[in-house]
């Protein structure tokens, strides 16, 4: 089962924006060896929008190259094309990923009937478990307990990527689709609270640069060490903060490229961070013992 800190994986890019496999493989490789649970490529903080679909497969490939099957590797392959979304679910699963995350279809706000069909026709399009990412902040669509529910019937779709930031979602999702449903928190601030909620984990922005203490955290709870993992939480908050002082993936790939992974490259129509949150961003990984 998934569980624990899975890591919304950044794509390192060099200075012309393309990207830097070295880097990319590097990292993946620093992830695994730190403690992550499971590595999530190509998702909003992997700038998946300004990605070819050639560009798209490649990292999926050098991620599940990279990981060596040492930990499990759960490929973003969403689109608000149903049939897009189908070709990169097909891709991974042909890749060798473990499973696929499948954000809800942004910008076309399809009814909840149009989004159960838009899942159900990728689970049978392949046999490749599926998370159900729902993120309304981004897609502008709000997956429904309900509309999870039936799709949670089907057998492919196994879980959700939760970043409502709803911490009674969880509580009632539990109830919906079974305990047996992997609910992923997808919000950093609240990966704790979503633990004592129902879920397992977390797919996490801030893993990629604080990864161990990530780890850390999601195995104390684990063990029922409930005071440790609030303190690591405490110690993260203010990283927390900082990787969202603006829109992510700058932040995060600003802090990246600080701890020497990688350029701070993201592609337009994403802007370099401000000289301001750059000091922000600085300061919160001095303040949580990850930066000198």
């Amino acid at each position: 089962m998934l569980k624990g800190s899975l890591v919304a994986l950044i794509t390192p890019m060099r200075r012309d924006g393309s990207i830097d496999e070295k880097a990319f493989q590097e990292f993946v490789d620093w992830q695994v060896q730190e403690g992550t649970h499971g590595l999530v490529p190509v998702g909003t903080t992997g700038e998946s929008p300004t990605l070819s679909h050639a560009e798209h497969k490649r990292v999926v490939e050098l991620c599940v190259e990279a990981a060596g099957r040492r930990v499990p590797v759960v490929a973003g392959t969403g689109s608000n094309s149903t049939e897009e979304a189908i070709d990169l679910t097909r891709h991974a699963k042909q890749a060798g990923a473990d499973a696929a995350l499948v954000v809800t279809p942004y910008y076309n706000r399809p009814t909840q009937e149009g989004l159960y069909l838009h899942f159900k026709a990728i689970a049978e399009a392949t046999d490749l478990p599926i998370i159900i990412y729902n993120i309304p902040g981004r897609s502008a669509v709000d997956m429904t307990v309900e509309t999870m529910a039936r799709l949670a019937k089907l057998p492919t779709i196994v879980g959700v990527k939760d970043a409502t930031a709803n911490l009674a979602r969880p509580l009632q999702q539990r109830r919906a689709c079974g305990p047996d449903f992997i609910q992923l928190s997808g919000e950093d601030h609240t990966a704790v609270a979503f633990l004592a909620a129902g879920g397992v984990g977390c797919i996490s922005v801030t893993a990629n640069v604080a990864p161990r203490l990530c780890a850390e955290m999601q195995e104390a709870w684990q063990r029922g060490e409930t005071a440790t993992a609030m303190a690591i939480q405490d110690r993260l908050l203010p990283v927390h903060d900082a990787m969202f002082c603006e829109t992510s993936p700058g932040p995060v790939k600003y802090a990246a490229h600080l701890l020497g992974h990688c350029e701070e490259t993201c592609r337009l129509p994403l802007a370099p961070v401000s000289e301001a949150n750059k000091a922000r961003v600085r300061a919160a990984l001095v303040e949580a013992g990850l930066l000198n």
